[in-house]
Order: structure tokens, then C-alpha cells, then sequence
């Protein structure tokens, strides 16, 4: 071969060399710069048995850093009373505000404040991505109004005791507990437990999960009730109880150490709502007709019929 033919081929080989490294260059620099992030905590995609939502480009939305910010400094810290009793931080609401919002993203992150400020907008609300209690109360009244319980003593009636109210199986009681409901609600709480401990194994590993300690109450074992505990129309004891109309249970999703499974105490309602159990029904319970109260994990009431 010919010094002018040799060089000529090292000339190609050599520009066929560049061309690999700018390719390889820019695929590197098309790569992220960051690792993705682990699942975002409490994804309710996760607690229904499926595959959570990984924390990628909706969890880092552009724009929503400042909103991010506030949320992540309010978590922890925001002195407020949603319900009446004083309360600190809202991560015990989180499960129940990505469930609204319709995201899996962390409360602390952009994607978060993202899906925040869109449903702001949906109530026409100011997009600001932010937290606050004035936000959260619009939310938890949405909620509220699912509950037929809380439209029919709106207009100013506490609801009769039903007529007819069957006995659950002891298996179905916490405990052994005999507990009543009407009859049609027991029937849907059976097919949602029944859904629950097959489709997400943690769930059924716990005999206890999704058991009712509390279901029809009287009127009259509810009033000594809350007399005897001394708080009648407080947070945690009402004259007029959902309890009843029949339609309305109390079902265990987990205590922390220490606590009983009906303890409003905050360590262990933020306890419940981490658990298999509680983000299970949050995302799945609508489809048996139940709907929760916002400050207690563990009640759930039946819409299938009213009050």
C-alpha cells in the first residue's frame, strides 16, 4: 500500500473515532444530572397493592420551588386547628391530600404544589401550590360533603335510628367485639374488606385489619357516652353520632405502641395514616360506597342509602 493510501485511511479511522466520542458525549449529556428519586412517601398507588408513581419530572415541576419551600416548612410546623383541636404540621393529612389533589408526589415537593395550585384552580381558588389552613378547609369540606350524614344534619335534624340493624359475625368485630350495622352496609363493608385482604397481602397478614370495633350505636349509650367522658359536641364525642344511623364503622387500620385503635391522640392518627391499611381505603373504599371522616382514620360511613 501506497504512503498516500495509508495515510488516507488513517485519516478516515481517525475521523470515524471522533464522530463516536461527540455520539457518546451527547447521549451523557442528555442523561439526568441527578439520579431519579426514590418513590415518593406514601404514594397511594402503593397502599392499593400497585405500582407507585416514581418521583420524576412531576415531582420537580419548574416553577413551583418557592411553593415547594413553604409546603416543606409548614409540614412540620404549622400551628393551626382544622378541626377544632390544636394541631401541629399536616402530615397527618398528606395520604388524604395527594388522594384530592390526584398526585403521588411528596407534600414537600414541586409536583405536590403543582397538583396543589390545579386544584385550587378547579375551586377557583388562588393558584398558589401553597398549604394553608384556608386551603385545607375548602378541601376537607369537599369531603365532608360526601358524607350523608353530614347533608342531612346540615339542615338542622339529627336522623332517626333505623328500623332494621343486623348482627355482624364475631370474626368481623375487633376482638370478637358484637357489632351491628344495617343491613345492606354490612353487606358492602364485607365485599371492601373482602377486596382489600385480596389484593394487598400486608393487608391480610394482620387479622385485625379492616375488623369494626364500633358500628350502630343508640342514642341513648351514645349520650352516656360522651357525658361520662365529659365533652358532648367535641371533637371526638357528638350528641347526634353518625353512629346511629347503622350506616357508619369504625374499623381498625393500625395503632402505634401505646396507643388504643381509636385514639385521636396525633402520634397515632399520623401512625394510621401511614399504614397499608388506612392508604388502601383511601384509595379504594369509594368503590364500595364509603367515605371517611378526614380527622378519624378509622371511620368510615356507607352512602348507599340515607341516614
Amino acid at each position: 500500500m501506497k504512503l498516500r493510501d495509508v495515510m488516507r485511511f488513517l485519516g478516515a479511522s481517525a475521523a470515524a473515532i471522533v464522530l463516536l466520542l461527540l455520539l457518546v458525549l451527547r447521549v451523557t449529556s442528555c442523561s439526568p444530572a441527578h439520579p431519579p428519586a426514590g418513590k415518593p412517601l406514601g404514594a397511594p398507588g402503593e397502599a392499593a397493592g400497585q405500582a407507585s408513581t416514581p418521583a420524576s419530572a412531576d415531582c420537580r415541576s419548574e416553577g413551583w420551588a418557592g411553593a415547594a419551600e413553604a409546603n416543606a416548612t409548614s409540614l412540620q410546623t404549622l400551628a393551626w386547628a382544622p378541626f377544632g383541636r390544636q394541631e401541629t404540621g399536616w402530615e397527618i393529612y398528606v395520604p388524604l391530600i395527594q388522594s384530592e389533589i390526584r398526585t403521588a408526589c411528596p407534600g414537600d415537593s414541586e409536583g405536590f404544589a403543582a397538583a396543589l395550585a390545579a386544584w385550587q384552580a378547579s375551586r377557583d381558588l388562588d393558584e398558589t401550590g401553597v398549604l394553608t389552613e384556608p386551603v385545607f378547609v375548602a378541601l376537607k369540606n369537599a369531603v365532608q360533603t360526601r358524607r350523608e350524614f353530614v347533608r342531612f344534619t346540615s339542615l338542622g335534624t339529627c336522623p332517626d335510628t333505623p328500623d332494621l340493624i343486623t348482627a355482624a359475625r364475631t370474626d368481623e368485630g375487633y376482638g370478637g367485639k358484637q357489632v351491628w350495622m344495617r343491613p345492606k352496609a354490612l353487606d358492602a363493608y364485607r365485599r371492601m374488606a373482602a377486596a382489600a385482604r385480596a389484593e394487598v397481602p400486608e393487608i391480610a397478614a394482620d387479622p385485625r385489619n379492616l375488623t369494626i370495633f364500633s358500628g350502630y350505636r343508640s342514642p341513648p349509650a351514645d349520650a352516656a357516652r360522651c357525658q361520662a367522658e365529659g365533652n358532648c359536641d367535641g371533637i371526638v364525642r357528638a350528641r347526634c353520632s353518625a353512629h346511629r344511623t347503622g350506616l357508619a364503622a369504625d374499623i381498625y387500620v393500625g395503632q402505634a405502641p401505646g396507643y388504643g385503635p381509636d385514639s385521636t391522640a396525633d402520634p397515632n392518627r399520623l401512625f394510621m395514616t401511614r399504614t397499608a391499611t388506612y392508604r388502601w381505603l383511601l384509595a379504594n373504599a369509594h368503590r364500595f360506597g364509603f367515605v371517611n371522616y378526614p380527622f378519624e382514620p378509622w371511620h368510615w360511613e356507607w352512602t348507599g342509602e340515607p341516614p
